[in-house]
């Protein structure tokens, strides 16, 4: 989930992103704002100033400023010319979300001799895309993959639905599709004879309303700032669900895995972010309980913030040189 380490630090070594990351040391402010065409009470120019260290930056506790450079960098590595979310609605930090893309496709590329798939040959479930759509909008420009992107939240995806159709590039990469039943995940989204390379996720990780608002106030106390009535969601936003559910990220990923098992013939890769390391082992534990065949845990560090996916498969290593050879190649 979003932390406060969007933040590029002051050693552009120490941001240890995937060596395919576009977002390498600190943000290129000049082309960002030269990129960044929105009206002036909301352009990225409008939030720039020179920080204590001299260097161009932005306020990141000012849930404006932080949309805006979304915006930007979107545009500038990405190519999508308009993007935009609701008030309040989650606006996650890009060049970490861009660390899970790469590193699912180095999943891809062990499996296919050392190579990349051929372009537009990957398709891609996103579970829980919200209303910002980040891991589609990455991946279609990055790689050139194919996603279904889901929700359970109708205006999420209508909002998805309106930046896919500002930016025509994307109507051919990026399917929608609601889910409807809150208690299934890939049950009612999957079809029958549809087959995917990947599934990603990156889940609501709090158990409870109470637990979301009080990871919210300990991340204002890390930014120096103090929680009043005018200040109480954090700048990267959320929506409920977004943010939270019943048993959290552990037991929505250990009921992620239990359904994976009904589409095991149906996924290469299914996979999911775990924000929490406490949750580690138990996941483990479920995926051995689960028989899947091999897991993966990838570890991702931004700096002084560390994150990490699980990535697990059911099928056999002839299984998967036979779905590589028949999709990728």
């Amino acid at each position: 989930m979003p932390s406060p380490t969007h933040k590029p630090q002051k050693n552009p070594k120490q941001t240890e992103f995937h060596p395919r990351n576009r977002h390498q040391g600190q943000y290129d402010f000049p082309a960002l704002i030269a990129a960044d065409q929105a009206p002036d009470v909301s352009a990225l120019s409008r939030f720039v100033r020179t920080n204590p260290y001299g260097d161009m930056s932005i306020d990141f506790t000012d849930a404006n400023a932080v949309k805006a450079l979304n915006r930007a960098l979107l545009k500038l590595h990405y190519g999508i010319n308009h993007w935009d979310i609701p008030e309040h609605y989650l606006c996650p930090p890009v060049p970490g979300r861009a660390d899970y893309i790469h590193g699912l496709a180095d999943l891809l590329i062990a499996a296919n001799q050392g190579k990349l798939p051929k372009k537009n040959s990957v398709h891609v479930l996103d579970i829980g895309t919200g209303a910002n759509g980040i891991y589609p909008l990455i991946g279609s420009r990055e790689y050139d993959w194919n996603f279904v992107a889901t929700d359970i939240n109708p205006n999420s995806l209508t909002n998805l639905q309106n930046i896919v159709q500002a930016n025509p590039q994307l109507l051919t990469k990026i399917e929608l599709r609601h889910q409807q039943d809150h208690d299934r995940i890939f049950y009612n989204i999957v079809h029958q004879d549809e087959w995917f390379d990947l599934s990603m996720c990156n889940p609501p990780f709090h158990t409870s309303a109470a637990e979301a608002q009080s990871g919210t106030d300990r991340k204002w106390q890390n930014l120096g700032k103090t929680t009043n009535q005018t200040n109480t969601a954090l700048n990267f936003g959320g929506q409920a669900a977004e943010l939270w559910c019943p048993g959290g990220e552990l037991q929505f990923i250990s009921k992620m895995i239990e359904e994976s098992r009904q589409f095991s013939s149906q996924c290469f890769w299914f996979s999911s972010l775990i924000s929490k390391s406490v949750n580690v082992d138990p996941i483990k534990a479920k995926l051995k309980q689960t028989k899947v065949l091999q897991h993966k845990l990838i570890t991702m560090r931004q700096g002084s913030k560390e994150s990490r996916f699980v990535a697990w498969t059911f099928l056999t290593p002839v299984q998967q040189a036979a779905w590589a050879k028949l999709r990728w190649r």
